[in-house]
């Protein structure tokens, strides 16, 4: 890879995310740490607002863009087969949004790059989850978005059922299942509910602030997730 082209797939990185760290970009990258640690600094020369430092990890000062990219055909195919890939998964509503998404991507590439995402010869067989739980997922898509506590009653493995009141921090995909992960306040401790297992969902009026101990980035190391999902931009 050119230096100009890694510089500007640096800057894109960087832009697109909270905050990434020099190891991250590295492995992103496929380049040493001191050369993250070198880009970034020519960047800064240069006048882009990379804040941050190394050890610490860096984010895009305000205000600052980037002219619209255009993608080559293997990203436009890798765009399709991703949302190809999700869709069944998803609740109807983000489902559309993203095909919307996509089809706007599309309207703007070349002829023959479109022809090329479009004719992608992958396809996923439409076997996701049934109605009630990708209404559960909209659901609590929406108060994990709008930090709403949420209450259900849930059934175990055993089919014993309790009353949850929960701070809902992110949905998780197994392959079979959805789990929604959360701060349970009955059990003051992090809990995951499988949503097949949850009835009578609903929102309660009341919102939960961000508390040190009690949130996604805490969930995912009492998960025990690798350290990449850790950075991965959630907080």
């Amino acid at each position: 890879m050119r230096r100009a082209d890694r510089l500007f797939r640096l800057t894109q990185l960087i832009r697109g995310r909270r905050r990434s760290t020099a190891a991250w970009l590295s492995e992103r990258l496929e380049v040493s740490l001191r050369t993250v640690y070198r880009d970034v600094a020519d960047l800064q020369a240069q006048g882009v607002p990379i804040e941050g430092e190394a050890g610490v990890g860096y984010r895009m000062g305000a205000g600052f863009d980037l002219p619209p990219l255009m993608f080559s055909a293997e990203e436009a195919c890798a765009l399709v087969a991703a949302l190809r890939l999700a869709q069944p998964q998803m609740d109807p509503a983000l489902a559309a949004q993203g095909e919307l998404a996509l089809g706007r991507i599309l309207s703007v590439l070349p002829p023959s790059v479109r022809a090329q995402a479009e004719g992608l010869a992958l396809w996923v067989p439409a076997n996701g989850p049934d109605a009630a739980i990708l209404q559960r997922l909209g659901l609590l898509r929406q108060a994990i978005a709008g930090r709403q506590r949420v209450q259900f009653c849930y059934r175990d493995a055993g089919a014993q059922g309790s009353q949850r009141t929960v701070r809902p921090l992110g949905c998780f995909f197994w392959g079979q299942v959805w789990t929604l992960g959360a701060w349970c306040e009955l059990r003051q401790d992090f809990r995951s509910f499988r949503l097949d297992r949850i009835d009578a969902l609903a929102t309660q009026d009341s919102r939960f602030r961000h508390e040190p101990g009690r949130g996604l980035a805490d969930y995912l190391r009492h998960a025990g997730a690798p350290a990449h999902a850790l950075t991965g931009g959630g907080g």
